[in-house]
């Protein structure tokens, strides 16, 4: 890809700020609403209510009264579309053919700011959601995620469950839903994205007349702020009957907005990153130990930290963790080489231009950089940067991160204690 689409962005007088990504060639448009709400803004009480109140946006508004006429309007239009919630924020979104736009963007912003909560509707809903917290206990990918952020943040926001527990789920009335929208659901914490084959100019008038009767808040809140505590390594053991234990370390690092996110990322590339990775090689290849390992930077707004994540034969756990340990220290010790770090550079240039081929991948990327950042940078900045690390930079940070009070590990299996891995996940003595 020789170009990338160019973002423009405007503040409107409420407070709401929409970015139009005009792609001309692109036979669809995408339109994403992204609200700065999500579990880094909750409260011990309310923890899940960013999730559930996703939800409810679906289940009938003023216009639209009943879930199944949201969801018909949306399969006439033949579009793709869904919602999503994390730490950081809450997502709406559509993706329809070009023809389609304003009709798509009426859906979603009368979703946004005509929602009823139907007090029938949001007892039906607490049965889904309490079905799909029992869902994540039972998926041992999901459930090791979860004792892995509780290991690491405890009891605060950060370590708290995106879809909350079941008590809120269960206590929450239709004046939970008000007065957490009437708190996070406004102009100013709402982005507006319309990425595709859209005229700019008529973008921006449609987007400021769908939105015209948004609200601008008095105040702004924001996410709690992350506190860290963590004096030596962690480990927690969950013990569950499985076929086989999957394993997360997880190395605490820095929020998203962090430049060295870029060195980070090649750090985990050089790691954990295709089939040629370090721990791909050692664990899978090596030691025949797991199907799947892998390295993820998973960065927030508040927090970050390198996230290494295997499925490995019981027997063979207590191993895996300690050759992965050891090659942490390897690269805080000796560094790496000029080649592996041209591999985790083109592969991580590649994969991201690769991930920016249709107007939805577009829309969140800009999207979600505007939520969490608070500013855009470019394809082209962001390869640069990648391109602009070197070897002892990795060295350097691997250094600053592998070290006791960063580390954490999260086990789900069977008959597993933390004496079998206590002396393993240990940087220095």
């Amino acid at each position: 890809m020789n170009t990338f689409p160019r973002p423009i962005k405007k503040v409107l007088p409420s407070g709401l700020t929409v970015l139009v990504v005009p792609q001309k060639e692109s036979p669809s448009v995408t339109v994403g609403v992204f609200v700065r709400a999500g579990a880094a803004y909750e409260t011990k009480k309310n923890n899940g209510i960013s999730h559930f109140l996703e939800h409810m946006c679906f289940k009938g508004t003023t216009r639209r009264p009943t879930p199944l006429a949201i969801s018909s309007e949306f399969e006439q239009l033949g579009a793709s579309y869904n919602a999503f919630t994390s730490r950081d924020l809450t997502g709406y979104y559509g993706k329809v053919a070009s023809r389609s736009f304003e009709k798509i963007l009426d859906l979603l912003a009368d979703m946004y700011l005509n929602p009823t909560f139907v007090d029938a509707e949001i007892e039906k809903e607490k049965g889904v959601i309490v079905e799909e917290i029992n869902m994540y206990e039972d998926e041992p990918r999901a459930k090791v995620s979860q004792v892995l952020d509780a290991t690491m943040y405890g009891d605060q926001p950060a370590g708290w469950e995106v879809a909350g527990v079941k008590k809120n789920i269960y206590a929450t009335t239709r004046q939970t839903f008000l007065d957490y929208r009437g708190t996070h659901y406004h102009a100013q914490k709402t982005i507006v994205v319309v990425a595709g084959s859209v005229d700019p100019r008529s973008a921006f008038k449609k987007v400021s007349e769908k939105f015209s009767s948004i609200t601008r808040a008095a105040r702004i809140v924001r996410a709690a702020r992350v506190i860290e505590n963590q004096k030596s390594p962690r480990i927690a053991v969950h013990t569950k009957p499985l076929d086989q234990t999957h394993l997360l370390l997880g190395i605490k690092a820095f929020p998203a907005s962090d430049e060295r996110r870029f060195v980070l990322a090649m750090l985990s590339g050089v790691l954990g990153e295709g089939m040629s990775s370090r721990l791909f090689q050692k664990v899978r290849e090596e030691m025949g130990a797991a199907y799947y390992v892998r390295s993820v930077p998973s960065l927030f707004a508040t927090h970050g930290y390198l996230e290494i994540a295997a499925g490995v034969n019981h027997q063979k756990a207590s191993a895996a963790v300690g050759a992965i340990v050891d090659e942490l220290k390897k690269i805080s010790k000796d560094g790496i080489s000029e080649k592996e770090l041209s591999r985790a550079q083109e592969h991580a240039i590649g994969t991201f231009a690769l991930s920016l081929e249709t107007s939805s991948d577009v829309g969140f990327f800009y999207g979600e950089q505007e939520v969490v950042l608070g500013e855009l940078k470019s394809p082209r900045a962001i390869m640069d940067a990648f391109r602009a690390v070197r070897p002892g930079d990795v060295r350097r940070l691997a250094q600053k991160l592998f070290v006791n009070k960063g580390v954490s590990l999260a086990v789900v299996g069977p008959g597993f204690t933390h004496e079998a891995f206590s002396p393993l996940v240990r940087f220095s003595s």
